[in-house]
């Protein structure tokens, strides 16, 4: 087939199974767009014009997570791609399966400064986990294939493709099918039989273990095998922020989220635990607090896709390099069922730390709490996606928002503001018939607002909820406990808009809540509203999120507990502790 580059570029990615794209024209991308709009035509693909290409590169991050397919974004050159900047590395820290296609200046041009010229394939080098720059049409579908395939398998991550502008415009023979030849690009799925067995011989011998859950578990779709090798040998689990999903939050042996603001039960157990299953978790600094505290009397499984991972920053005493869902499928058949009666005390401890510790809902005569706003979404939305900016309103989320695998949406390892909407708009143009949620916060909406004029163009019918405290929450919590109070530029009251008015001005439903008498019933209007709402709550100015982790302290000596209703460790259990992780518990 005679035809351009701009159109084999499209058809191939047609090809890959793309139904949408999101992005932003300009003039370096203007024949790829041109073949854009021709394949719209067709039927065969649909176009989500973004307000901002930052806007673009979240809804695909979003739509990616959610479905668990690469998700694809466009933008032109120069300032186009450098705006894609944030999000690619948000998709790179937290392995989201991207494909980014930029344009470039002409090939002939490159090199001469030419207008909006910016060299995207060296800026981004550090953040993707692979990048082509075109150079001949005749590499368009090998190119395109090779790029789908890298970042959607193994470790998922971003892909860049550059295209110049004159490669685009090149006519050429097209031959659509591309064979696959990267002998360089090895993925190992199998774990090795003799490490499985001898993870399976830790966990029959632990009294205390512990399934740290990461969000690998949520990439590999491993849900089913983690709640199979809990029962089985009655493992409590708990998961990290890109792990919500990977387990069953209702079920009494869920722990909830570990970690800097993880559920005071979950940190204390990883804490006394005496084996650590650690399953497509990275041992993250958010995770572990100080590291050479984080678990001190426990042996460590780590089972990983990415054997750069393993070891990094804890040394197990069994890893295991495979696909989660592998791995723990081969553990399964490998492992008879039999009943763990050697954690019923280990269990009994962690039922009463949960009863001495539940996570806070405050309730208040005269305002709104923000954890109120939270679990009353969660409540009455149990099925919904919930994407999240990044804050105060973010932890809370993941304290009490209990979410399916793939339904928990939120920039992790980045920790992106602006994240949220575009985020949730890609969810949504991915399941068009489930409610699709977004928390935010008033400084993190701020950074992607105008995607509203998305929302508004397509009927993108998400619910946008603004945890309105007039503050950058989690700046202000951290200047008022270790700044003395000195709350440097993070007050956001002053130059605040109208939210209800700029919704109103896009197009969209505005809601103002400050009652607490009104939220039941104003929540239910907000997710029975035929369309996009945006959904001001106004909160307690000065709530902090706990419980808390320090810098530089273990995960035992988190501040902002309650008074606990009884000692925090039974004696049975102070017996099999060492001393030192009683003490620090017991703090």
């Amino acid at each position: 087939m005679r035809t351009t580059g701009a159109f084999a570029l499209i058809d191939s990615v047609r090809r890959q199974g793309v139904k949408h794209i999101f992005g932003y024209p300009g003039g370096a991308i203007l024949p790829v767009y041109d073949e854009i709009y021709q394949a719209e035509a067709r039927g065969e693909i649909k176009h989500y014009l973004v307000r901002h290409e930052q806007g673009a590169v979240h809804a695909a991050d979003g739509y990616a997570r959610a479905t668990g397919q690469v998700g694809v974004c466009v933008a032109t050159s120069g300032p186009g791609a450098t705006n894609l900047v944030t999000g690619i590395a948000t998709a790179q820290m937290d392995s989201v399966p991207m494909v980014v296609i930029t344009g470039q200046v002409p090939s002939y041009a490159i090199g001469t400064d030419a207008f909006q010229e910016t060299d995207i394939w060296g800026i981004t080098l550090p953040i993707v986990k692979h990048s082509y720059v075109i150079r001949r049409p005749e590499d368009i579908a090998r190119i395109v294939a090779e790029a789908f395939h890298i970042a959607g398998t193994g470790r998922p991550g971003p892909v860049l493709v550059d295209i110049p502008k004159d490669i685009g415009q090149q006519m050429f023979d097209y031959i659509p099918e591309a064979q696959i030849d990267l002998p360089g690009y090895q993925t190992k799925t199998k774990g090795h039989l003799h490490q499985i067995a001898a993870a399976i011989a830790l966990i029959r011998e632990a009294k205390r273990p512990l399934l740290y859950a990461g969000g690998g578990a949520v990439i590999a779709d491993a849900h089913p095998e983690i709640a199979a090798l809990a029962d089985r040998f009655q493992l409590p689990v708990t998961t990290t922020l890109m792990g919500k999903g990977a387990y069953d939050e209702n079920n009494y042996l869920s722990l909830g989220m570990l970690g800097m603001h993880g559920t005071a039960y979950a940190n204390f157990a990883v804490q006394g635990c005496d084996l650590l299953i650690a399953v497509g978790a990275r041992f993250d600094d958010r995770v572990t607090g100080r590291l050479d505290k984080f678990a001190p009397t426990a042996k460590v499984i780590h089972i990983d896709i990415d054997p750069a991972e393993v070891g990094k920053n804890r040394t197990p005493e069994v890893p295991i390099i495979g696909d989660v869902k592998e791995v723990l499928q081969a553990m399964l058949e490998v492992s008879s069922y039999e009943e763990n009666i050697q954690t019923k005390d280990w269990l009994g401890q962690i039922d009463e730390w949960k009863e001495d510790y539940p996570l806070d809902v405050p309730e208040y005569v005269d305002v709104l709490s923000p954890q109120q706003v939270i679990y009353e979404f969660g409540k009455q939305a149990p099925d919904a996606y919930f994407a999240t900016d990044v804050g105060q309103h973010q932890m809370w989320s993941a304290q009490l928002i209990k979410t399916g695998s793939r339904k928990w949406i939120s920039s992790a390892g980045l920790g992106t503001m602006g994240y949220g909407m575009p985020a949730a708009m890609g969810a949504k143009v991915a399941f068009p018939d489930d409610q699709v949620i977004c928390i935010s916060g008033d400084a993190s909406i701020q950074m992607n607002i105008q995607e509203l004029g998305t929302l508004a163009q397509y009927g993108i019918n998400i619910k946008v909820i603004i945890v309105n405290n007039g503050w950058q929450g989690m700046v202000r919590q951290w200047q008022e406990s270790f700044y003395d109070e000195r709350y440097s530029s993070s007050n956001m009251e002053v130059g605040m808009p109208d939210f209800v008015k700029l919704a109103e001005a896009y197009g969209i439903k505005g809601i103002k809540v400050i009652e607490p008498s009104d939220l039941k019933s104003m929540v239910a209007e907000i997710l029975a509203h035929d369309g996009p709402v945006l959904a001001d709550f106004r909160v307690k100015r000065n709530e902090n999120c706990y419980p808390m982790v320090p810098p530089g302290a273990s995960n035992a000596e988190m501040v902002g507990l309650p008074t606990p209703k009884r000692s925090l460790l039974s004696k049975e259990l102070n017996k099999e502790l060492s001393k030192e992780v009683a003490e620090a518990i017991l703090v």
